[in-house]
């Protein structure tokens, strides 16, 4: 990549790419698909995703980034076999970038829109219902959704423009950990809630419901997708970081490291919305609306409700920012690697293409709210939802295990090498056969049945 730069540290690396990975996939999709899908139960099935793919797969997707010294837009060009077709992917890779942001830069600017409702203190004093009528007004109005979603698309490429060391990196290391200190307080505060036990129960104590209700495989296969949406998984997200960092650390050590980050933020996440929504008569399956609806909750029970609000909202759209720029990372760096563009060139024209791209999402919920797409109940956000967590993310995992692991790829020995240059844990020899049979197999398996699952 032109100008390419180097991470200033390891924890640069490490935060950074938890960065990507901590944000709204951690505090707004992980708290509402478990409560879709049943609570403790999922969480666990979810944990076992982690570990037995998300792991693997990052590792993977890093070395495939270290060893290419590129983004998804020339890294299987660099490394692939003479003569084969892998490259081909990257074009599906990058459309994953692009469809994940034409939504997720809808929620961050709902996430940001919402830091600036506390600053101006709307919530002081209302009750659950007002509070939900909050965002009802905000998603229903056209000008709103659109104007923040700029707004965050503007945040976004310009830290991109200003370089990852300079911007993104710095911000990380602050916000990740201020993060994870204001969570623990809201924790705190909301297991302490009356009633809350009763959603510690739901999150906490495995049941059958969510499986009685959807059937195994759907309960599996949204744990599967969420496990590569919350990692940032098969679209090459991750793959750049990889091509950022040195060879002074082993890749799975670093790949363990950013999961269990990004995990406790999300079991955090959950510790905090799971309480309250029993001590507040929230249905803990109230879907993508749930974080906007219970945590202003929380804030007007505490002391100095509006200082809370405001410091975790700062966090929030940082959380969400630090995804927001990692794809734009991979989305500018492809107008680089291919067209030659200048970085700010390619900061400028992909911001008017995704503003334009993003249109769909910012109005699904107010004058396209009658276009159902797919399924009965479904807008725009659930179609474009459902084609990166479901198809792009899952299936762009297949083919980095299959790329890396066999011989028509890389090859299994060839990224054993890179992975395991360094020092740290090493990604086991032994696992050759299962991540080049059962991986594959595991994914397509899952993959098919959650068709099943959704529309049978």
């Amino acid at each position: 990549m032109d100008n390419r730069e180097k991470l200033s540290s390891r924890i640069g690396f490490i935060l950074l790419s938890a960065g990507c990975a901590i944000g709204l996939g951690n505090v707004w999709r992980f708290p509402f698909i478990t409560g879709i899908y049943g609570g403790a139960l999922f969480v666990l099935i979810y944990l076992i995703c982690l570990v037995l793919l998300g792991v693997p797969v990052m590792t993977m997707e890093f070395a495939v980034g270290r060893a290419s010294q590129r983004s998804i837009a020339r890294s299987f060009h660099e490394i692939e076999p003479e003569g084969s077709k892998w490259h081909i992917y990257s074009w599906f890779g990058m459309a994953g970038n692009y469809m994940l942001m034409m939504f997720y830069t809808t929620v961050a600017g709902w996430i940001l829109s919402y830091l600036f409702f506390v600053v101006r203190g709307d919530f002081i004093g209302l009750d659950a219902d007002a509070i939900g009528n909050v965002f009802g007004g905000l998603v229903s109005s056209p000008s709103a959704c659109i104007i923040w979603m700029i707004i965050i698309s503007i945040l976004g490429f310009g830290i991109c423009a200003m370089g990852l060391q300079k911007g993104v990196e710095k911000i990380t290391k602050v916000m990740m950990s201020a993060l994870f200190v204001v969570m623990l307080i809201l924790i705190i505060r909301a297991v302490t809630l009356p009633g809350a036990a009763e959603g510690l129960k739901f999150y906490l104590i495995p049941s059958l419901d969510g499986i009685r209700e959807f059937g195994f495989f759907e309960v599996l296969f949204a744990a599967m997708g969420q496990a590569f949406f919350t990692l940032s998984l098969g679209i090459g997200s991750m793959a750049i970081f990889g091509s950022y960092i040195g060879k002074e650390r082993r890749l799975m050590g670093e790949a363990i490291n950013v999961t269990v980050l990004d995990t406790c933020v999300a079991l955090m996440a959950g510790l905090i919305i799971f309480p309250t929504c029993m001590a507040f008569g929230v249905s803990p399956g109230a879907g993508p609306s749930l974080i906007f609806i219970t945590l202003p909750n929380i804030f007007n029970m505490m002391p100095f409700p509006q200082l809370w609000a405001i410091l975790f909202f700062i966090f929030m759209t940082f959380a969400a920012l630090s995804t927001v720029v990692a794809v734009f990372e991979n989305i500018v760096s492809f107008a680089i690697d291919v067209k030659g563009m200048s970085r700010k060139k390619a900061c400028l024209i992909n911001f008017v293409a995704l503003i334009i791209l993003s249109l769909p999402c910012a109005l699904g919920f107010n004058l396209w709210s009658g276009f159902n797409p797919i399924r009965e109940g479904w807008v725009v956000l659930d179609l474009l939802d459902f084609i990166v967590s479901n198809n792009l993310l899952p299936l762009g995992a297949l083919i980095y295990v299959l790329f890396c692991c066999t011989k028509v790829g890389w090859g299994w020995d060839k990224f054993l090498a890179e992975a395991n240059e360094g020092t740290g844990a090493a990604f086991p020899a032994w696992l050759k056969y299962y991540c080049m049979i059962a991986m594959p197999i595991i994914i397509l398996f899952v993959f098919v049945f959650g068709y099943i699952g959704i529309f049978g």
